[in-house]
């Protein structure tokens, strides 16, 4: 009796030690290995935690590579994040179908994705409404006039590729008397509220002492009917957009926009934080357009045979790779795009460029790096992607 009464006392007081040790854990180091008792398993044993409480980093990251293609894949559409208020870049037609450069580029990677440049769901936001839209991932892309800063890019989602170079300008009537941003002394300036356009704004009345005021509204619409009925002196956005919304005003030979640019706006899209293999499928089919273009290749001439131009026939699935299978596309993907929505320099023509709203490009930052034939380049323009190859 007296050994048994030992041998189950220290069993105990072993018990209480796992025990405590086990609770412990959240502040120390891991404790160091406890010699398995020779009693019973059943008096002894500890349960196993759940194997996926504490993922290894290779099945963390196999959760996130493919997910969101295959959610996509699955639905059998795209979803965007995007407007329709701006011409050029996403508004109504004639026959109220949204149309404009922001939504050729969604339905440039529904084509690559799903097979339909059709397939796409064009979710309506305000401006305020894109970091937490995209932050929330219930969007594939967020394609909004949306320029890419360092924090956007730590807090919203990651930007893809660069597909416009814009900035920040002023609108005003000529009534004014006014011939540059610096002659705008106390004067008030509609703005969209929550937009890199409303900081830039501040940052160039305090750092030039021009005391304006600035009168803030939560869409661009709300911004132009405020200015057009003179609640403001000027209209502050980028100037593209400066220049689409002006076609809106009832008598534009009465307004003019400023010379001056105060920021830089690279613009393009941006997907959802968490799944490298969406991330590097959309920077792909934005390189797709890119070099569509650089290549010559357009929505009337895409071959679906061996050219014997080996970049064309890389680009193009007909011989080589540029990643198709890792990235989960068909071969022939780049073609199906071409077909659908046409190179870079054409959407920019329809939308942007003389079939639009006719912002030059011809020698400025949105023309191709490769439109620079010289022996001391570059001296060509911005728009450039990763190789295809």
């Amino acid at each position: 009796m007296t050994k048994t009464v030992k041998y189950i006392a220290g069993m105990m007081l072993l018990a209480a030690t796992v025990a405590l040790l086990a609770c412990g854990g959240e502040e120390t180091a891991a404790p160091a290995p406890v010699a398995e008792p020779t009693a019973p398993a059943a008096a002894t044993a500890m349960p196993e935690p759940p194997t996926e409480a504490v993922p290894t980093p290779t099945e963390s990251q196999d959760v996130q590579v493919g997910n969101r293609l295959q959610t996509v894949m699955d639905r059998g559409h795209v979803i965007c994040a995007s407007r329709n208020d701006v011409p050029g870049y996403g508004f109504l037609d004639a026959s109220g179908n949204n149309v404009g450069f922001d939504i050729d580029l969604c339905r440039a990677l529904a084509t690559a994705v799903v097979g339909d440049p059709n397939a796409i769901e064009i979710r309506l936001i305000t401006a305020a409404e894109r970091g937490p839209t995209i932050q929330s991932g219930e969007v594939d892309m967020l394609v909004r006039t949306v320029t890419w800063t360092t924090s956007r890019d730590a807090q919203w989602g990651n930007y893809a590729q660069t597909m416009f170079y814009d900035g920040q300008g002023f609108m005003v009537n000529k009534s004014l008397g006014v011939s540059s941003a610096y002659d705008l002394q106390g004067a008030s300036v509609c703005v969209t509220q929550g937009t890199t356009t409303e900081l830039n704004l501040a940052d160039f009345s305090n750092q030039n002492g021009l005391n304006l005021e600035a009168l803030t509204f939560e869409d661009t619409a709300a911004v132009v009917a405020a200015y057009e009925s003179g609640q403001c002196d000027a209209f502050t956005n980028d100037r593209s957009q400066l220049a689409a919304l002006g076609t809106s005003l009832s008598n534009r030979d009465d307004h003019v926009i400023l010379p001056e640019t105060i920021s830089e706006e690279p613009l393009g899209p941006v997907v959802p934080h968490g799944d490298d293999q969406w991330f590097d499928i959309v920077k792909t089919v934005m390189a797709i357009l890119i070099y569509a273009e650089a290549y010559g290749v357009t929505s009337d001439n895409v071959a679906s045979a061996a050219t014997g131009d080996t970049k064309v026939d890389r680009l193009l699935g007909t011989e080589g790779s540029w990643g198709q299978e890792p990235l989960g596309l068909s071969q022939t993907a780049a073609q199906d795009v071409i077909k659908a929505v046409g190179n870079y320099g054409e959407i920019y023509s329809r939308n942007l460029g003389p079939d639009g709203i006719n912002l030059p490009r011809e020698n400025g930052r949105n023309a191709l790096w490769a439109n620079a034939p010289c022996q001391d380049c570059p001296k060509g323009g911005q728009i450039y992607a990763a190789p295809l190859r």
